[in-house]
């Protein structure tokens, strides 16, 4: 099924934001370390433009990033990521969302997975409260 351009740099964007929250950088810190001005950083991790390869491979170079991941979701973000887990969480995320009625931008719901992952990888377990609190803080 072919997707449209926005909808791909929609999800290419909120996978940005997951992987520079993984890495601990703001957008700024991120658009300087793979050259690009933050204002483009942010047109991408908002899914209004698409990444241009050379900052795609700076990221993947610097940072272990996947790039197969950042452009089509396939694999993990990084090597030794649980690409399963990871699923569960954004797709538990999706669902309380819908379920709330709640809109949060691309670029918060990938800070809120990514702190969700983050819990996963550090063996804590996210209640209910967790998420709720997470999403208070990112909504606009």
């Amino acid at each position: 099924m072919r997707q449209d351009a926005k909808s791909v740099f929609i999800a290419m964007g909120a996978r940005l934001a997951i992987a520079r929250n993984e890495v601990g950088l703001t957008q700024t810190a991120m658009a300087e370390a793979i050259g690009v001005s933050h204002r483009a950083y942010h047109s991408y991790e908002k899914g209004q433009r698409g990444l241009p390869v050379e900052a795609l491979v700076a990221m993947s170079d610097r940072f272990e990033v996947d790039a197969a991941w950042i452009l089509l979701g396939t694999q993990t973000v990084r090597a030794s990521h649980d690409f399963e887990a990871l699923k569960q969480i954004e797709t538990s995320l999706d669902q309380h969302l819908n379920e709330e009625n709640i809109k949060i931008k691309s670029e918060k719901r990938g800070a809120i997975v990514a702190r969700w992952y983050q819990s996963h990888l550090e063996g804590r377990e996210v209640r209910d409260d967790d998420v709720h609190t997470w999403i208070e803080l990112v909504r606009d």
